[in-house]
């Protein structure tokens, strides 16, 4: 069947464009996930809102439409990320409201506003009146103008704030703030790393099992054959007594960035990223349809022993599955997108989609290839590190591929576009089992 190109598992816009997720949570017996929005462009431009999606499951979606415009002095030129923060029976969120004012700037020194502003609402989706919480003179007289992205949460009784920032030394940083009421913040310190990039985006400072965690999406990194390969990165440190340590990758693949995390009723720490990533080299063809990215699939925060995070698929996605069927090394099947395939792994692989792209392990090195240029839209390869291969994931969708390799270690996630919806599927090297999915389902109040 030709390949209309809409998902059937990852949340993306009917029209326009979609990327970074915002405001997280789990709040009055739903999920919510709010993202960053250009409706009136599937390139971005235009006006920058917020749009809202809610869930009692993850599962079952329905779209609520444009929920923050740029309707205030305070916001004119964008309505950028920010988090939700859940308090008794209100949500508080917060976010930066973006202005440009008119003038010979260059928008880094000069001539930008970044507005920490709070709206409150009571169901999710009507809000409060604005207020601005924090303006450029409460930043440290060292920030440029390009400090952005609010996460709030609640510590022992006291609310804590990350932003991230760029220095006027062209440093990336994340500005912490402190606060009795939500409302009056002060500056508490700095965290920030020599040969970081100029600046760190997207901030979000977490505990998982008694391990603390900051996540950033730092720009300006030096590239190497298996790290920091995109145009802009995402990953995390680990936090010992305020210091930061072992920064790791988020995603390896061509699409990801501006990750954010939320806590589930259960306790599960889930993330969700954008699975796109500004000024790229290569393109998606969505957007001559009239829309343009996605975010990933909500993944679920393990911690191991020596203080790696795991990403997994929410483990609700498992009952999308049916059709349950053995794969093993040499076989080559037809099946349909989406697919799911769990295999153990012995020695070294190569799985082929059609002449789409494959995936090879040899001699300790993991590479996500495209074959095709047509499906590709200009994406070539992207490598990892990984001496031992013991098992792999991988979730295939209509236009996107997300792998999760030894448990959830490394992940790599990228937009394909293959011309139809039946695919042969190639195997060598495992063993497992291959399943087809449903698709998830998103009912629209817009």
């Amino acid at each position: 069947m030709k390949n209309d190109l809409r998902q059937k598992l990852h949340l993306e816009p009917k029209s326009g464009w979609i990327n970074d997720p915002n405001g997280l949570c789990y709040f009055k017996g739903e999920y919510h996930v709010y993202y960053q929005y250009s409706p009136d462009s599937p390139t971005g431009s235009g006006r920058k809102c917020w749009g809202h999606l809610k869930s009692p499951d993850l599962i079952s979606w329905r779209s609520m439409g444009i929920v923050l415009f740029p309707d205030t002095t305070d916001d004119k030129d964008g309505v950028y990320s920010g988090c939700g923060f859940v308090k008794d029976d209100t949500l508080y969120l917060f976010y930066t409201g973006n202005v440009k004012e008119e003038g010979d700037h260059d928008y880094v020194t000069s001539g930008r506003g970044a507005n920490v502003i709070l709206v409150t609402t009571k169901n999710g989706h009507d809000m409060s009146d604005k207020k601005v919480l924090l303006r450029n003179s409460d930043y440290p007289e060292e920030c440029s103008c390009h400090v952005r992205d609010p996460k709030v949460w609640e510590d022992n009784g006291r609310y804590h704030m990350v932003l991230g920032a760029r220095t006027l030394q062209d440093k990336g940083c994340v500005l912490h703030y402190v606060s009795d009421d939500l409302e009056n913040w002060t500056f508490l310190e700095k965290y920030t790393a020599d040969d970081m990039g100029y600046m760190w985006e997207c901030p979000d400072e977490f505990v998982i099992d008694g391990h603390r965690f900051l996540s950033i999406s730092p720009q300006g990194l030096v590239h190497g054959k298996y790290d920091n390969q995109n145009v802009y990165s995402s990953g995390y440190y680990r936090m010992e007594n305020g210091v930061l340590t072992d920064f790791t990758e988020w995603d390896k693949g061509f699409d990801f960035y501006a990750p954010q995390s939320f806590e589930a009723p259960d306790g599960r720490r889930i993330l969700f990223g954008w699975e796109g990533i500004g000024d790229i080299p290569y393109t998606n063809p969505t957007t001559e349809l009239g829309w343009q990215h996605c975010l990933t699939l909500p993944r679920e925060l393990t911690v191991t022993d020596y203080g790696k995070i795991l990403q997994n698929p929410v483990r609700e996605l498992d009952s999308l599955r049916k059709n349950a069927a053995p794969i093993n090394s040499g076989d080559t099947v037809k099946i349909d997108l989406p697919f799911d395939l769990a295999a153990k792994v012995a020695g070294d692989i190569k799985v082929r989609f059609d002449n789409i792209l494959q995936l090879l392990h040899q001699n300790g090195e993991f590479r996500l290839e495209f074959l095709s240029d047509s499906a590709s839209g200009g994406r070539d390869v992207r490598y990892a590190d990984i001496p031992e291969l013991r098992d792999i994931r991988i979730i295939a969708d209509k236009a996107s591929v997300e792998v999760y390799i030894n448990g959830g270690e490394t992940v790599m996630s990228a937009r394909m576009y293959p011309e139809d919806t039946e695919i042969t599927l190639s195997a060598e090297g495992v063993n497992g089992t291959l399943y087809e999915l449903d698709g998830i389902e998103v009912i629209s109040d817009e």
